[in-house]
């Protein structure tokens, strides 16, 4: 799936930079924390449009501050 680019969620540094925890995203966003952790680690294979608008509503960002997305390399 390379040869399409991919898609890198930010959430673990705008976590940093709003300097919110985990553990408080996790009560407000009302998600398990390990949701989270896969959000962080960039561990998700299919984006939820809900989780999305959780995380974008609680960290008052927008779609494109948590998602980037990486064009596959030329060679």
């Amino acid at each position: 799936m390379e040869k399409y680019g991919h898609i890198n969620i930010k959430l673990k540094e705008l976590l940093e930079k709003k300097g919110l925890s985990k553990n408080k995203l996790s009560h407000r966003a009302e998600m398990e924390r390990t949701q989270i952790n896969n959000y962080c680690n960039n561990k998700i294979t299919r984006l939820d449009t809900d989780v999305l608008s959780r995380l974008c509503t609680v960290l008052e960002c927008e779609l494109s501050d948590l998602l980037e997305f990486v064009p596959p390399k030329k060679d």
